[in-house]
């Protein structure tokens, strides 16, 4: 895949969410690949210069299996992510990251932008904090029912203390709040991406952020460091 294509490349997520690619630095007109900046980096050479493919693949993984990461910190990617709260939750955590949301003090927000889960899950007996399973059908379209209810009750309340002249800031304490859905965008180096894929595509990572992870890395992540994620997959993903 052309790498010029990758930005602007939208991942749908969840039932009302996407990912998608802002920018990436090195940007692809600079004609440098990100693999190539990073093992520029670590020779401290000038952008472009190279000692032949199989040299710069040797030296990127020698730098993966050593854990000599600030090369890695050399490039970077920007997305905009539309994720319910339970998803932002967990993204903000990662505090190596530059983020910014946008604010329901200033724009207000939209009908039916709640977030509603296609399987309701079953608390996990071993995890106190995760889930494992699901619950019964018939159970869940209740469930989903009920919460679909709630959102439209309290999407009401909403629009009517906004049309009452309350402010936007106070008018959204009526809506559910780790369900509500923001957009924002989240710049990242390729380094900390990397601690972040491996935490969050983990298997015991809750869905919601989990997915989000997985599409990061499938759609953007290996086809813009193809050299990074074999390394990755082999000295990170494979040990942990």
């Amino acid at each position: 895949m052309m790498l010029k294509t990758l930005i602007g490349q939208r991942i749908d997520m969840l039932d009302k969410g996407f990912v998608e690619l802002v920018d990436i630095m090195p940007h692809p007109d600079s004609d440098i690949s990100g693999d190539l900046a990073i093992v520029n980096a670590a020779r401290v050479s000038f952008l472009g210069e190279s000692k032949g493919e199989e040299a710069d693949k040797k030296l990127l993984f020698y730098l993966m299996r050593h854990r000599h990461t600030s090369p890695f910190e050399m490039v970077e990617f920007k997305f905009r992510l539309r994720a319910p709260l339970v998803t932002w939750w967990q993204l903000v955590r990662h505090r190596t990251a530059n983020l910014n949301m946008q604010s329901g003090r200033y724009t207000p927000f939209e009908e039916n932008d709640f977030y509603v889960p296609e399987v309701w899950r079953k608390q996990s007996a071993s995890n106190k904090q995760a889930s494992d399973g699901e619950i019964d059908l018939e159970a869940a379209a209740d469930l989903s029912e009920k919460l679909i209810t709630h959102y439209e009750t309290a999407y009401k309340l909403y629009e009517e203390a906004l049309e009452a002249g309350v402010s936007k800031e106070l008018a959204r304490l009526f809506l559910p709040g780790f369900s509500v859905y923001y957009t924002g965008v989240w710049k990242i180096d390729t380094h900390n991406l990397m601690h972040f894929l491996s935490l969050r595509m983990a298997n015991d990572a809750q869905y919601e952020i989990r997915v989000y992870a997985q599409a990061i890395y499938q759609h953007f992540f290996k086809p813009a460091l193809p050299w990074t994620a074999e390394a990755f997959e082999k000295y990170i993903l494979q040990q942990e």
